[in-house]
């Protein structure tokens, strides 16, 4: 007779930690990137890659720095164990922008001379002489040439978050501009430096141009979209399943998997570590990543472009918008990628090998969050937001057609009509679809944008236990027309929900023009 095998204990969450020392010594969960870490150092030498805020981008760093600087007790147990030449060490050079707000004008220089400060101070060499201090592009090349030539290896510089100075400093285009400048200046000195650099590896959110930042380093290699490392940072599915099984009991594995997997970049999906963690200390599906850093840039920005938001579910780019940044310039799509709100779904490479990537949300997380931020700047006042959801949410639990009705009607009519007169959006015809888009997409139910059936496209589907409603929207001049009902008839798009056990409820919305709220609302419904 078999035996269950023990269950396996529980280990300290790692929430906050990002060195490699702390997170053994304190004997926490660790998934171990020692492996990929190593096959991405013997593939090459210049790097570069860009994940979201709190994805682990730090932790994986210092995992470089502790293999590079031969701290061979660390990695007991670990694929590095046996894998890596613990006789030799390396001087690592190490720049990191990733704490606090970054620094205006000046102020940078002296984030810069601190980072070079410390550097020297770590490695024993002596301050430069004959170098100004505000030389720092010549100070960094002579801190990387005397490491070299103290030690008798090759260096390892590590540049951790490379463009926060820039991002946090995103919604004043000069300032932005004179971080990039600064930095552009700096990185330009790895260029000269070949010959002294053993490994060199750049993270941070954005992609900048090569022509903007990095100009002169051809041979960076930018691995974002390398299936390859796709999960070189977060965690997979078989992590949470592994690493974290005594996390699980009393947690809904699927949920987890909605909530919170998702991201990808061409390769294994994954979950961010940041909401994982919480999720397993605090036992609550919540938006923990997203709470982190209210988008209020991306959000305006989405705004004063007229943006239309069933978009997002669905959004189509190309490589060269998905992996460049210009202050300049900012597309939308690129920063929604970039930051994490958007992610791979599918990649297909046309006739002529270039490749269209259709981006849309990672996961219920985001899904919900970032159309929740979204309805104040589409005019919802937010003392009406959550009324609002709470009354659509029980009028579709209850199939009560008559109350969404009423309820989508009341949310329209709460847009004051000042915001009409001010706001940019008010003149955009996507700017109806787009409230009830985002309204429905906050709820957290399952929600189907541009619904494929054999007969066309649906516009929005909700799903729920044992009702499934099918929406098309028309605008109309003033008078409802019946076209939106009509449509859903004529293409049979009931037929994909029929005999499945569920109530198919076909509705029809129309929105005025004139009269600025819902004036048609038709609505059939389907059993067997």
């Amino acid at each position: 007779m078999s035996t269950a095998a023990p269950a396996l204990p529980r280990r300290k969450l790692p929430i906050g930690l990002q060195t490699l020392a702390k997170l053994r010594s304190e004997g926490c969960y660790y998934v171990d990137k020692s492996g990929m870490a190593i096959d991405l150092i013997e593939s090459g030498t210049y790097f570069f890659l860009s994940r979201p805020r709190r994805f682990g981008k730090s932790l994986l760093v210092d995992t470089f720095k502790e293999l590079f600087e031969g701290t061979q007790a660390l990695f007991t147990g670990l694929a590095a164990e046996t894998r890596w030449d613990w006789s030799r060490r390396y001087p690592v050079i190490r720049l990191s922008f990733s704490t606090g707000v970054a620094p205006k004008g000046t102020r940078l220089g002296q984030r810069i001379r601190e980072n070079l400060r410390v550097n020297r101070v770590a490695l024993g060499l002596p301050l430069p002489e004959g170098l100004p201090e505000d030389d720092l592009a010549g100070n960094f090349a002579d801190l990387i040439r005397q490491a070299h030539l103290s030690r008798g290896e090759p260096v390892v510089v590590l540049i951790d978050e490379y463009d926060k100075p820039i991002l946090d400093n995103i919604d004043d285009p000069d300032v932005a501009r004179a971080m990039r400048d600064g930095l552009r200046d700096l990185y330009a000195t790895l260029k000269d430096s070949d010959e002294h650099l053993k490994f060199v590896f750049l993270t941070g959110v954005t992609k900048f141009s090569k022509v903007s930042l990095f100009s002169g380093l051809n041979n960076l290699r930018d691995i974002t979209l390398d299936a390859r490392w796709s999960a070189l940072c977060g965690y997979t599915d078989h992590d949470i399943d592994t690493v974290f099984a005594p996390e699980l009991p009393g947690l809904d594995r699927d949920e987890i998997r909605h909530w919170y997997n998702g991201y990808n970049w061409g390769g294994t999906s994954v979950y961010n570590p940041f909401d994982a963690l919480l999720l397993f200390d605090s036992r609550q599906f919540k938006s923990y990543w997203f709470e982190t850093g209210t988008p209020t840039f991306l959000v305006r920005m989405l705004t004063e472009q007229q943006w239309f938001t069933p978009d997002l579910a669905r959004q189509q780019a190309d490589e060269s918008l998905l992996t460049s940044f210009e202050v300049e310039h900012i597309e939308p799509a690129a920063l929604l990628f970039q930051s994490g709100y958007l992610t791979l779904r599918e990649t297909r490479q046309l006739q002529n090998r270039d490749v269209l990537y259709t981006l849309g949300y990672p996961n219920r997380e985001v899904e919900v969050s970032l159309n929740r931020v979204l309805l104040p700047s589409y005019g919802i006042p937010e003392r009406v937001v959550l009324p609002a959801r709470l009354s659509l949410m029980d009028a579709l639990f209850q199939a009560d057609l008559l109350s969404i009705e009423t309820s989508l009607r009341a949310l329209f009519a709460s847009i004051p009509s000042d915001w009409y007169r001010k706001n940019p959006l008010a003149g955009f015809e996507g700017h109806y679809a787009s409230v009830f888009y985002s309204h429905l997409a906050g709820l957290g139910l399952d929600l189907r944008v541009e619904d494929a059936t054999n007969h066309g496209r649906i516009d929005l589907t909700v799903v729920l236990p044992g009702q499934v409603f099918l929406f098309e929207f028309k605008v109309v001049a003033d008078a409802p027309e019946g076209h939106a009902l009509r449509q859903i008839r004529e293409k049979g798009y009931a037929e994909k929900y029929l005999g499945q056990g569920s109530a198919v409820h076909l509705i029809g919305v129309e929105f005025s023009r004139t009269a600025r709220n819902v004036v048609g609302f038709e609505v059939e419904t389907i059993t067997g």
